[in-house]
C-alpha cells in the first residue's frame, strides 16, 4: 500500500479525494491536542449508542459485545497513559475510533451508523461541561461557606461602608463579607439553570437532518442522564447557546471573584490594615525585603479578564454562522476548557485564602471614625424630630464643617456645640452619634445591625448545609 494510501485511510472521507491533506493543514485543523480531555465524555456517549443500536436490531450483539470490550480496553490505555494519540486522525473521536476498529474490526466501523462526528461533538461536549459544573457547584459552596463562618466571628465588628470608595457609614464586617455570599449564591443559581439547559441529548441529529436509522434518542438521553432530546436536528449540531451561558456565569462570577480580590489588596495595604492574610498566600520581594504582596488575589482579580475574554471569544465565534455545523466550532473548546480550569482553580484558592484571613477590628474602627461615618445618624435623627430630612441634611453639614475644622468627630463636639446649629438636639442624641449606636440602629430586614447579621447567618447556614 502506498504512502498515500496510508495517508488516505486515516481519514473518515478519503475516498472522495485525490492527494493527502498538507502536513501544514493536518497542524492547522487539528484538535486532538487538546480535546483529549473529552475521551470519557466520548466513549460513554459512543457505548450509549452501540447498546441503543443493538436494542433496535441495526447492529448485532456480538458487535455490541466487541464494541464494549474494546472501549474497555481503550479506557485501560487511555488511564494508564499507553494509548497513541494521532495528530493525523484530527481529533478525540476518530482518535478512538480508529484503535477501536483496529481491536474489533468491523464491530468499530459499525458504530458510527446513524450519527455524525457533528452530533457526536455536540454529545461529548455537553456531557463533559456538565459533569465540570457539577464539580464546579460544590467550590461555590465552599467560597459562601468560608465567608459565612469568617462572618460569623465578625458580627460586631464595625468598619466604615464605602461609596465612591470614600467613608459612608458604619457598617459590620460580617455584613460586608455577607453581600459576597449573596452575590455567590446568585451565580450558583445561574450555574444551576445553566446545566439545565445544557442537558438535552443531540446525539441522533446526525450531519444535520436526523437519520433514516430507527434510533431510539430518548433511550439514550435516559442512558446518559439527560433530561430530553434537542428537539430540532439543525439545531442540536449547530447549537453551542450552553458554552456561551456557561461562559456568562463563570464572567459574572469572576467579576465576583474579582471585586472580592480587589477589596483583599486594599484591606491588606498599609493604607487600611484591616486584615493579614497567610504567608502561604502571599510572596516577597526580590530587592525590597519588607514586601508581602498578596499575589493570590491580585492573580485572581486579573484572570477575571482572562475568562470574560473567553466569553467575547466565544460570542464572536458564534455571531456569523449560519446553520449548520460549521469547522469554526472546533474553536469553542479551548477557551471553555481554560474557564472551567480557571473558575475551578480560582475558587478554590480563594476558599481557602478567606478562610485564614484574620481581621483587625481596632483598625476597620479608627477608619470608620475618620470619616463622619454617623452624620447620616444625626440627619436621621432631627429629621425624626420633625424636620424635613432636606433641612435636617443641610444642618448636619454644617455641624460635619465644624468638627472638620476642628479634627474631631461628629460625637466629640459638645453639646452646646451640636444644639447650636438646631434647638431640637438634645441629650439623647449621643447614642446616634457612636459608630455601634449607629450599626444597632439598622435593624430593617437586610440591615447592617448585629441581630440581623447574625440572622443571616444562620439562614445561609441552614440553606449550605
Amino acid at each position: 500500500m502506498s504512502g498515500n494510501q496510508l495517508d488516505k485511510k486515516s481519514q473518515a472521507w478519503s475516498a472522495l479525494f485525490s492527494e493527502p491533506m498538507s502536513e501544514l493543514v493536518k497542524r492547522y485543523t487539528a484538535s486532538v491536542g487538546f480535546d483529549q480531555r473529552l475521551w470519557r465524555a466520548d466513549i460513554d456517549g459512543s457505548l450509549a449508542h452501540a447498546r441503543m443500536l443493538a436494542a433496535q436490531a441495526i447492529i448485532g450483539a456480538q458487535d455490541l459485545a466487541d464494541i464494549e470490550r474494546g472501549m474497555a480496553q481503550i479506557v485501560s490505555e487511555i488511564e494508564a497513559g499507553t494509548f497513541e494519540w494521532k495528530l493525523e486522525l484530527e481529533d478525540v473521536h476518530l482518535n478512538i475510533e480508529a484503535r477501536l476498529t483496529q481491536l474489533v474490526g468491523d464491530a468499530g466501523k459499525r458504530l458510527h451508523t446513524g450519527r455524525s462526528r457533528n452530533d457526536q461533538v455536540a454529545t461529548d461536549v455537553r456531557l463533559w461541561l456538565r459533569g465540570e459544573i457539577d464539580r464546579i457547584a460544590p467550590l461555590l459552596g465552599d467560597m459562601q461557606r468560608a465567608m459565612v463562618e469568617l462572618a460569623a466571628q465578625h458580627a460586631d465588628t464595625v468598619m466604615p461602608g464605602f461609596t465612591h470608595l470614600q467613608v459612608a457609614q458604619p457598617v459590620s464586617f460580617a455584613h460586608h463579607l455577607l453581600a459576597y455570599v449573596e452575590m455567590f449564591a446568585r451565580d450558583a443559581e445561574r450555574l444551576a439553570d445553566v446545566r439545565k439547559r445544557l442537558n438535552r441529548l443531540p446525539l441522533g441529529a446526525a450531519a444535520l437532518a436526523g437519520t433514516s436509522y430507527p434510533l431510539d434518542r430518548h433511550a439514550v438521553a435516559r442512558t446518559l442522564g439527560f433530561d430530553g432530546i434537542c428537539e430540532n436536528s439543525l439545531d442540536a449540531v449547530s447549537d453551542r447557546d450552553f458554552a456561551l451561558e456557561f461562559a456568562s456565569f463563570a464572567s459574572i462570577t469572576m467579576v465576583h471573584v474579582s471585586r472580592l480580590a480587589e477589596e483583599i489588596v486594599l484591606w491588606m495595604s498599609q493604607n487600611f490594615g484591616f486584615i493579614d492574610l497567610a504567608d502561604r498566600y502571599c510572596t516577597g520581594s526580590s530587592i525590597m525585603p519588607q514586601k508581602r504582596n498578596p499575589d493570590v488575589a491580585e492573580l485572581a482579580r486579573g484572570k477575571s479578564g482572562r475568562v470574560v475574554g473567553h466569553l467575547m471569544a466565544l460570542i464572536t465565534l458564534m455571531k456569523g454562522q449560519p446553520l449548520t455545523y460549521n469547522k469554526d466550532n472546533q474553536e469553542d473548546k479551548e477557551p471553555l476548557f481554560d474557564t472551567v480550569d480557571t473558575v475551578s482553580d480560582t475558587l478554590r484558592i480563594m476558599a481557602e485564602m478567606v478562610a485564614g484571613i484574620v481581621v483587625k477590628p481596632e483598625a476597620m474602627e479608627r477608619a470608620a471614625l475618620r470619616g463622619y461615618a454617623t452624620a447620616t445618624d444625626l440627619a436621621d435623627y432631627l429629621a425624626k424630630k420633625g424636620l424635613p430630612f432636606r433641612d435636617a441634611h443641610e444642618i448636619v453639614a454644617h455641624a460635619v464643617k465644624r468638627a472638620m475644622q476642628q479634627g474631631v468627630d461628629l460625637a466629640a463636639l459638645p453639646l452646646a456645640e451640636l444644639q447650636a446649629f438646631h434647638p431640637k438636639i438634645e441629650a439623647d442624641v449621643l447614642p446616634c452619634l457612636s459608630l455601634r449606636g449607629s450599626l444597632e440602629a439598622r435593624r430593617v430586614a437586610g440591615g447592617t445591625a448585629p441581630e440581623q447579621v447574625r440572622a443571616q447567618v444562620a439562614r445561609h447556614r441552614v440553606r449550605l448545609g
